[in-house]
């Protein structure tokens, strides 16, 4: 059942004033993107996971933002990471980012790809997801909607070129995204190893099939956001998302495409933020409420 947002609490309101005006902004990350400071270990972490063919620099906008929190992994075949050499399932990817995420709980953030193993990651270890963001995430597509992922699969595979300025095409179009933005993601893109690409779209193609069924145990506080011009993460599949979570918050971000963190970064950090929050004040009042008994 969805439910709707609510406001954040004040103590993180103030968290994000004081950072914005102290100037604070996250430290460089890890040549392999999977190292905590003992200065993070000291809050839960906010991880970070990407979508296909970018990798972890794609949220310096939500970064800078985030603070130290923040922790942004790249995922398998993709920045520092191995490229992948053959089939893998979605399970094996999340296990591989498992691996690899901060100790203790986390809040978990995934964009498109990364939104499918964050999804795999919260149903088979709850106790290592505080709270669960989907940003621009697929869901559940509907037999014309698989046929037009499995087409751009096949594409990929036989014309990367093609399929890199498609998707830029469908990303960026009409977003008002800097021209020096788009040539970074370009850069990222065309810097992939085309075979382990098309591993990696395979599992964005497939995963949401492989994860349908596990949606329902996920018990975690959960957020799904899109922009509300997605052509492939669109505002039907984040209801259907949300309808599949129980208790998961929606929100459709108006004027937006489908690189929610790129260009709409502070409107997810709001939304962000209001998850984090309201959780954290939840877990806090349980905790008074126990002592008192």
């Amino acid at each position: 059942m969805r439910r709707t947002r609510t406001r954040s609490s004040s103590r993180w309101q103030a968290r994000r004033r004081d950072a914005r005006s102290s100037g604070s902004r996250r430290s460089p990350p890890s040549s392999r993107g999977a190292t905590v400071s003992s200065t993070q270990a000291q809050q839960t972490p906010i991880v970070l996971l990407h979508g296909v063919g970018l990798d972890r620099t794609m949220w310096a906008p939500v970064e800078a933002l985030l603070g130290e929190r923040a922790v942004a992994l790249d995922l398998p075949g993709h920045g520092a990471q191995p490229p992948l050499r053959a089939p893998t399932s979605l399970a094996d990817f999340a296990a591989d980012i498992e691996g690899r995420l901060p100790d203790g709980p986390i809040h978990l953030v995934g964009f498109s790809l990364g939104a499918l193993a964050a999804q795999h990651i919260a149903s088979r270890a709850p106790e290592r997801v505080a709270t669960l963001t989907c940003v621009s995430s697929v869901c559940r597509r509907t037999p014309d909607e698989r046929a037009a992922v499995l087409e751009r699969l096949a594409s990929a595979r036989t014309d990367f070129g093609a399929t890199v300025e498609r998707s830029l095409e469908r990303w960026y179009s009409g977003s008002g995204v800097s021209a020096s933005t788009i040539a970074e993601t370009r850069r990222v893109l065309e810097a992939n190893d085309v075979e382990s690409f098309g591993h990696a779209y395979e599992i964005f193609a497939t995963g949401d099939q492989q994860v349908s069924d596990a949606l329902g145990a996920i018990t975690a506080p959960a957020l799904a956001i899109t922009g509300e011009l997605d052509p492939g993460s669109t505002p039907d599949m984040t209801r259907r998302l949300a309808d599949a979570i129980p208790g998961t918050r929606t929100q459709v971000v108006p004027g937006v495409r489908h690189m929610l963190p790129v260009e709409a970064p502070s409107t997810l950090v709001d939304e962000l933020e209001a998850l984090i929050g309201d959780a954290e004040l939840s877990i806090q009042r349980h905790h008074e409420g126990a002592h008192h008994d």
